[in-house]
């Protein structure tokens, strides 16, 4: 089987939400991440890059919280690399 190379946390936040919650709901969305990452044998904070995401969903928005190791961290730094700015 396959081990896994890539993790992600999905939060819906009201877009009139105050800056504190948002903040603190991101915030413990790193929080878990990391948890979520130890409890599947990862270092959360060795070989580890993190990256946001953010759709729009009307009156809410979806933000993604997504951590990335291994072969996934390689292929993606690898397209990053490769995207003109």
């Amino acid at each position: 089987m396959a081990k896994h190379t890539q993790a992600h946390i999905s939060k819906t936040l009201p877009k009139n939400e105050s800056a504190f919650t948002r903040d603190r709901t991101l915030k413990q969305t790193e929080y878990y991440m990391g948890a979520k990452l130890l409890e599947i044998g990862v270092n959360p904070n060795k070989g580890v890059i993190y990256r946001w995401s953010t759709v729009d969903k009307g009156n809410s928005e979806e933000w993604t919280y997504s951590a990335y190791w291994g072969d996934s961290r390689e292929k993606l730094e690898s397209e990053e690399a490769n995207t003109p700015d």
